[in-house]
């Protein structure tokens, strides 16, 4: 028997019970008490949050498969100029959390605020409910479908487009017949990634005071925790649904990932004013104007300051304790994350299986649970365990714990692709040359794998770093991180304070997603030149290559 692979396989199992703990948890919790889940399920609490759920996720998805797929169309297959510009701003959303969002919306139709300024009506609409969280949910996530439809959209062969333009096909007709088939599976995995993330989305509904699944399950949690925990299983089961759904569009989508010449160039005409006009509208509303509104309220606050002296208006220095905890904690947790997928990365990808499928599956589960779901099985948990378990509510290793569990599937995306791509030949010859497994994992494997790790690391950092609910619930007594801090500030409509916090933490966040999203997404562009595309009835290609724009 090989006790070295037992060894690795045990382990693997081990490290991969904390993933399933949440959910495990509260299947147990509401096994136990049956009458009380069937009384939270057909309790009229919970249809009316689970519509507005299903309607809020369904109806921002759609939203944003239609804008995402549409400028990516544009970016990836027009002659658009300064195209990789274009990708890089419709990327840059992604650094915006929602409650960041909702809080500029907030800010921007506030007395005082910054829509009033500038048009001068003293009387403005209070944003919240239904709409505003549409507004705000579709602007800041239309960037995931963008990514993998542009992505999509740079590998299609040109060679079915060719045919059409051939039998006179226009191009419209070409887009929606050729084009977009084989692109409905990066707008299926898109629009499901958006689903997911509006479902599980606390900050933004709460904000904006739009009664969904988990502002029920936040504000039932103390006063009804039965009610808390079916709720938290019905949105749990939901989630993890979803996410099966996007991995399996993904599967399909990268069957016939084929590279084949360079992809076909649309000439826009007479749209290119329009094309222009939504992309800049675009950009506007989801990127330029929340800075525009968050600046606006910082800068009023620095300069007329604040009569609190515990206030950040007044002492710019109080921000600093909140960004070293933010630091910090986002920082252990990427370490732990790493140390704790890359035994798991090791045995789904060395020894392929059904089980290595269950222990990723698995870890992929613990990111499928919205954060405040994950936050609130570990809360019971720890409360309803004595002895040394019961003690860590409220701890920072229960907090990095909660966090690992929720973004742990970041880092073991990034594990497993290290893993696999370890040259075989290399660990043959080293175990030839009679070095021992740990230092061909120091001397070998790690220094290969590091790249891959340290972007995995980065994204659980990034993730950790925006964290809201489950800093809110697991955070220790006077613990607190910029989230928490711009949280407390836009509850009390300190706009001055929340926007100060708020726009060091987007500052943050932009210098992560660039080096570990968008940079990378970048670097996909294709290097073959992109293809005019034909006129319609053409016998052959007219377009001649030239050579693919800059970025200035």
């Amino acid at each position: 028997m090989n006790w070295r692979a037992v060894g690795a396989t045990a382990l693997a199992l081990a490290l991969t019970v904390p993933f399933a703990l949440p959910f495990a948890y509260l299947v147990a919790r509401n096994a136990q008490d049956l009458g009380g889940l069937w009384s939270a399920l057909s309790d009229d609490r919970l249809v009316g949050p689970l519509m507005r759920s299903l309607a809020l996720g369904i109806s921002v998805a759609l939203a944003a498969a239609v804008l995402g797929t549409l400028a990516a169309w544009l970016v990836a297959r027009t002659d658009l100029r300064a195209r990789r510009t274009w990708a890089l701003l419709l990327c840059l959303p992604l650094v915006i959390p929602s409650f960041v969002g909702a809080l500029a919306l907030i800010a921007a139709f506030a007395p005082g605020g910054l829509v009033e300024q500038v048009l001068g009506i003293g009387f403005l609409p209070e944003v919240s409910g239904f709409n505003g969280a549409f507004v705000v949910l579709t602007l800041l996530t239309y960037p995931y479908v963008f990514l993998l439809v542009m992505a999509r959209l740079r590998t299609l062969s040109p060679t079915l487009e060719e045919s059409a333009r051939m039998l006179g096909r226009r191009p419209m007709q070409v887009f929606t017949t050729v084009v977009l088939p084989q692109a409905r599976a990066a707008v299926a995995a898109g629009a499901l990634l958006v689903f997911l993330y509006v479902i599980s989305d606390f900050g933004a509904v709460q904000l904006l005071r739009y009664d969904t699944l988990t502002r029920a399950i936040y504000s039932d949690r103390l006063l009804d925790p039965i009610t808390s925990i079916a709720l938290s299983l019905v949105l749990g089961v939901i989630a993890v649904a979803v996410v099966a759904m996007e991995r399996r569009s993904s599967r399909v989508g990268l069957r016939d990932q084929s590279r084949a010449g360079a992809v076909l160039e649309v000439p826009l005409g007479r749209w290119r004013a329009p094309a222009y006009a939504f992309l800049v509208l675009l950009i506007g509303f989801s990127l330029v104007a929340p800075i525009a509104v968050l600046l606006f309220w910082a800068i009023r606050g620095l300069v007329n300051g604040s009569a609190d002296s515990a206030s950040v208006v007044a002492d710019p220095s109080l921000i600093v304790q909140p960004l070293l905890s933010t630091a910090g904690i986002s920082v252990v947790t990427a370490i732990v994350a790493i140390f704790i997928v890359l035994p798991i990365a090791y045995r789904s990808v060395r020894r392929p299986g059904r089980l290595g499928e269950v222990l990723a599956g698995t870890v992929v589960g613990g990111f499928a649970l919205p954060g405040l779901v994950t936050a609130l099985a570990f809360v019971f948990f720890t409360l309803s365990t004595p002895g040394p378990l019961g003690a860590l509510y409220q701890t920072l290793p229960l907090l990095v714990l909660a966090y690992v569990v929720h973004h742990g599937a970041l880092a073991l995306g990034a594990a497993q692709s290290a893993v696999a791509g370890i040259p075989a030949r290399l660990d043959d010859a080293a175990r030839i040359m009679g070095r021992s497994r740990i230092r061909r994992f120091a001397g070998v494997e790690l220094p290969l794998m590091l790249p891959s790790l340290a972007a995995g690391a980065g994204l659980v950092l990034l993730s950790t770093a925006k964290e809201l609910p489950a800093t809110l619930l697991l955070a220790p007594p006077g613990f607190s991180t910029l989230a928490i801090e711009v949280w407390q500030a836009a509850e009390l409509a300190a706009y001055e304070e929340a926007a100060i916090f708020a726009l060091v933490l987007v500052a943050i966040s932009a210098v992560l997603t660039w080096f570990l999203v968008v940079r990378q997404a970048l670097r996909s562009w294709s290097t073959p030149a992109p293809m005019h595309a034909m006129p319609p009835g053409a016998e052959s290609p007219t377009g001649s290559r030239s050579p693919e724009p800059t970025t200035p």
